[in-house]
């Protein structure tokens, strides 16, 4: 949006589901091939890719990998006429067509964990053990995670045949890992209170702060949200942003009876909701979309999966925070917020409402989480 004032013509070229949000911004779009539906419903695509340890390799390999042709495609029509290109760690066949246009590229990073520190090592969902590894000092960390990196290089064969089929010379970088930062410049698109600069980060890393924009609420639902803030105390917020949010389960039923067990008002942030919704308790309402922006403020507490843009969200509210990670990221940024000492950590898959209940209490009470 910045761009465009300053008379920049940007264009986003992604999963045609962002269609709606990308032009609703006013930018254009450009849709890249899978679409999702190519895997089954987004129900199941999602269930793989969080409900597994594998859920990394479903997604490389099964997503990306095995699609290259139709995203490259895609991807380079998008790319006509572009005087820059800007990368996702995930928009593998971007880079070779900027290395094949001669375009200037500039990559991206959303979480600290996404730059593979061996000085400051992240929480790696299937591999925490190798935050044990850190003890023995930064050479032994960096010998052992080389060699899971190359444990998993057979995943990007089909990259290493198409860069080939192009034209491109070979690459000895991996994509998902160092093959990702562009050496022209890389942005950290996270705050410095999640992590200072490091020294073993990529070259031309420069940290932006977070991207907190959150899109435009539903009709109505803001003016059902002011009156519900206006009833009584400060609500708990209940929230599991863009994709955990679409296997929640039980989660929903979980936090509604804890808030009554705390004797607390709540809010739902639901997603898509059912056409048959069970009727909810006195105090506690459900919402299916409001800008995380609009609503966490108001929050005695925020319940969340530490999502990056979630948590940017969460912190810059400036409310105590209960994190239920899932996969990928969200371990690790949800360490990075107990470190700050603004947060409490129950995962996903452990949640109840008597762990809710136990884990919420701590925050609501003690005025240091708020002060902090």
């Amino acid at each position: 949006r910045v761009l465009f004032r300053s008379g920049h013509q940007p264009l986003i070229a992604t999963f045609d589901l962002h269609r709606g949000a990308v032009e609703t911004a006013g930018i254009a779009f450009h849709a890249v091939r899978p679409g999702l539906e190519t895997f089954g419903s987004i129900e199941t695509v999602v269930q793989r890719l969080f409900g597994s340890w594998r859920g990394a390799e479903y997604m490389v390999r099964e997503i990306f990998m095995h699609h290259l042709a139709g995203t490259y495609a895609d991807t380079l029509v998008a790319a006509r006429g572009a005087d820059l290109v800007i990368t996702h760690p995930l928009t593998f066949t971007a880079r070779l067509i900027a290395e094949q246009q001669c375009l200037p590229w500039v990559s991206t990073v959303l979480a600290p964990l996404n730059l593979f520190s061996s000085i400051e090592p992240p929480l790696y969902p299937a591999g925490g053990w190798l935050q044990a590894v850190r003890a023995l000092g930064v050479t032994s960390h960096r010998l052992v995670f080389n060699l899971l990196k190359r444990m998993i290089r057979h995943w990007e064969a089909p990259l290493r045949t198409f860069r080939a089929e192009l034209g491109l010379p070979p690459s000895t970088q991996q994509a998902q890992f160092e093959g990702q930062f562009s050496p022209l410049l890389n942005l950290a698109l996270f705050s410095p209170v999640l992590s200072a600069p490091l020294a073993d980060w990529p070259a031309n890393t420069v940290m932006c702060g977070f991207a907190r924009y959150d899109g435009q609420g539903i009709a109505g639902e803001q003016a059902a949200l002011q009156a519900f803030l206006e009833e009584g105390e400060a609500p708990i917020v209940f929230a599991l942003g863009s994709s955990a949010v679409i296997i929640a389960g039980e989660f929903w039923r979980h936090a509604a009876e804890a808030a009554q067990s705390l004797g607390r008002r709540a809010i739902l942030l639901t997603g898509r909701l059912p056409e048959q919704q069970p009727a909810l308790p006195a105090g506690i309402r459900a919402f299916q979309y409001l800008p995380y922006s609009a609503v966490f403020p108001h929050a005695a507490a925020i319940v969340h999966q530490a999502g990056i843009g979630t948590l940017a969200q969460a912190l810059s509210a400036g409310r105590p925070q209960l994190i239920v990670p899932v996969a990928f990221d969200q371990p690790d940024n949800a360490r990075r917020a107990v470190k700050l000492g603004v947060a409490r950590v129950l995962p996903f898959k452990r949640v109840t409402a008597a762990r809710l209940v136990a884990e919420l209490s701590p925050l609501l009470n003690d005025a240091a989480y708020a002060a902090q």
